[in-house]
C-alpha cells in the first residue's frame, strides 16, 4: 500500500506591523515575560529552545506569518469503485 506525506502548519509567530522586524511568538512556554523578539532569527531560536522540536518552517512574508511544519506519513487508501446496477441489464 502507498503512503502519503501530510503536512500540518501551525502558526507560531507574526510580525508586528509598523515595527520593522519585530516578531511575536505564541503558544509556547516562554521563560521571560516578553514575547516580542527583534528578528525572525531570535524568534526561531526561542521556539527551538522552548519546544525542543526539530521541524521545518514556512514563512508567509506578505502576511507576516511564520509556521512550523509537522509531517506525518499515512497509509493511502484506494477509492471505492462506484456501485454498478443491473436494473436494465447493462452490466
Amino acid at each position: 500500500m502507498d503512503k502519503i506525506l501530510i503536512e500540518k502548519l501551525t502558526l507560531i509567530a507574526t510580525r508586528v506591523k509598523g515595527k520593522g522586524d519585530i516578531w511575536l511568538l505564541f503558544e509556547i512556554p516562554l521563560k521571560s515575560p516578553s514575547t516580542e523578539f527583534n528578528s525572525i532569527t531570535e524568534a526561531l531560536e526561542q521556539y527551538f529552545q522552548s519546544t525542543k522540536k526539530k521541524c521545518d518552517f514556512r514563512l508567509s512574508p506578505l502576511k507576516g506569518e511564520l509556521y512550523a511544519i509537522e509531517t506525518e506519513m499515512i497509509e493511502a487508501t484506494k477509492p471505492e469503485e462506484p456501485k454498478k446496477f443491473d436494473i436494465y441489464g447493462e452490466k
